[in-house]
């Protein structure tokens, strides 16, 4: 796969300007913190009780972030694609054991973001503290507590339906398998789930 530094690190910026305008000074330090890498499908970006001292923005693939109960059944908690970042936020944030798993589903390409000096640039940098309050409001405290609220109050049909359009543009790039891992059932019900809705059309 072909890397080209000056496209990934402009969809990187590009992508912190989205929330909130990030200045050259504050640009040219965060750069000197991050890591390209390229991770193969199906190999992990990082494995349950991995120490992982990064977060990660994926510039081209796909990655789902599961975890795996003790009877070996996998749940899906997120799906990430380019331009949106993964890591073990909580492990992180909390100096504890990472609990899940981060694998790709695509062949991709992802920038390591040293996450203790990232720490130490929030500190410094006012522009780079109001990108991570604007990110964390959208994807960790917005989507986070409507995805909670529907898995527990939905039907599994309405959460394929509620599925099938937050992730419409993804969609050609799931396999089955991930999609009932997310909806937290099993295959076979995934499949008379579609079955009934094809019918009715």
């Amino acid at each position: 796969m072909k890397i080209d530094e000056n496209d990934i690190f402009n969809s990187l910026k590009k992508t912190l300007d989205s929330y909130t305008k990030i200045s050259e000074t504050t640009w040219n330090d965060f750069k000197d913190i991050c890591t390209i890498k390229e991770i193969k499908k199906n190999d992990y970006a990082f494995e349950l009780y991995d120490k992982v001292d990064a977060i990660s923005f994926v510039y081209k693939g796909l990655f789902r972030t599961f975890a795996t109960n003790e009877h070996g059944e996998e749940y899906t908690k997120n799906f990430f694609w380019e331009t949106r970042f993964y890591g073990p936020m909580v492990a992180l944030l909390s100096n504890t054991e990472n609990t899940s798993s981060v694998q790709a589903i695509e062949d991709s390409i992802v920038v390591d973001i040293n996450h203790t000096k990232y720490r130490e640039l929030l500190v410094k940098y006012e522009d780079l503290k109001m990108y991570h309050i604007l990110y964390l409001e959208k994807h960790w405290i917005l989507q986070k507590d409507h995805n909670t609220y529907a898995l527990v109050l939905e039907d599994a049909q309405v959460r394929y339906q509620r599925f099938l359009k937050e992730f419409e543009h993804i969609l050609s790039r799931l396999s089955q398998h991930h999609i009932a891992s997310y909806l937290g059932i099993s295959p076979t019900h995934l499949s008379r789930i579609r079955k009934s809705l094809k019918s009715k059309k």
